[in-house]
């Protein structure tokens, strides 16, 4: 009788023992994380890792510069960077002319890449402020980073993306300090070719009432003084000589084309964006065919 009962206590423990194996094994079999659909999804997310950066630039033009804005679409559309997302906006100041309504119209169907603000067009009369101010309030979600830009200068996308990307990501002032011959970016102001302000520092020019009374004179000027008033802007960056005018066309603010460039500004007639565009060969990544006869 007693090796009867050992053997039954020995049973009846295995069966316990099989019973906790069985349920484990089936919760691990069953969970979410073990299935297939989970599995491809994190190797989608390890294979695809999101931009590290995002970046807005907005291309200060006017509504009948038309040409000048599908040169640039095709400028910048042929450019990327794998670590930033970065979109590239042409910014107008309100359409008077009826040709404008429509042919503008046409681009924001076709493109999707117009701004228009409510200003009269202007130089030195607030577009620059209206521009920072209305960011705000009229995108659907931040940028880490705003650039206002010229419709003069190239930029170089990945380039640019690199040298942000090691840089703070708030109270950040980037750009091409003046006067040329200067390397101190806190003396003085950023050059209007094209500088960056981190998306605390748009925010801050949306609300501060320092810029809003100040908005009439050399506008690019005014953003220095504005960060300077409010002490702003404590991370500043002055990219010489990667950002640079066209050589010959503004004394010690122009300089040689080089290949790290990041920006070259004053680049004006078309002779003069063939000679950027061939230096840094933007149309090497074209695909052989027999369509073009070439």
């Amino acid at each position: 009788m007693l090796r009867i009962s050992l053997l039954q206590a020995i049973l009846s423990t295995l069966a316990v023992a099989l019973l906790i194996f069985f349920i484990t094994f089936s919760i691990h079999y069953n969970s979410p994380s073990s299935t297939p659909t989970s599995k491809n999804m994190l190797l989608q997310e390890t294979s695809h890792p999101q931009p590290h950066l995002s970046l807005l630039i907005g291309i200060l033009t006017q509504p009948d510069r038309y040409d000048i804005r599908h040169f640039l679409r095709l400028v910048y559309g042929t450019q990327s960077s794998p670590i930033a997302r970065i979109d590239v906006k042409f910014v107008l100041c309100k359409l008077t002319k009826q040709e404008q309504r429509v042919l503008v119209a046409l681009e924001i169907i076709r493109f999707n890449d117009i701004i228009i603000l409510n200003c009269s067009e202007n130089m030195n009369s607030g577009k620059t402020y209206t521009y920072f101010s209305s960011l705000p309030r009229i995108l659907s979600a931040p940028y880490d980073y705003v650039m206002k830009a010229d419709d003069d200068v190239f930029l170089r996308l990945k380039p640019l993306a690199l040298s942000l990307q090691i840089l703070p990501r708030k109270d950040l002032y980037y750009g091409f300090v003046i006067p040329c011959p200067s390397m101190n970016p806190f003396v003085h102001y950023m050059s209007g070719m094209g500088f960056v302000l981190s998306w605390d520092l748009v925010e801050w020019i949306s609300t501060s009432q320092i810029p809003a009374n100040s908005t009439f004179g050399p506008e690019d000027k005014l953003v220095g003084e504005w960060l300077n008033r409010g002490n702003k802007a404590k991370n500043r960056i002055s990219d010489k000589p990667a950002m640079y005018d066209y050589p010959g066309t503004n004394g010690r603010c122009s300089h040689d084309l080089i290949p790290d460039t990041v920006a070259v500004h004053r680049v004006k007639r078309w002779d003069q964006w063939l000679r950027v565009l061939s230096f840094f060969n933007v149309t090497k990544d074209i695909k052989p065919s027999k369509l073009y006869n070439v």
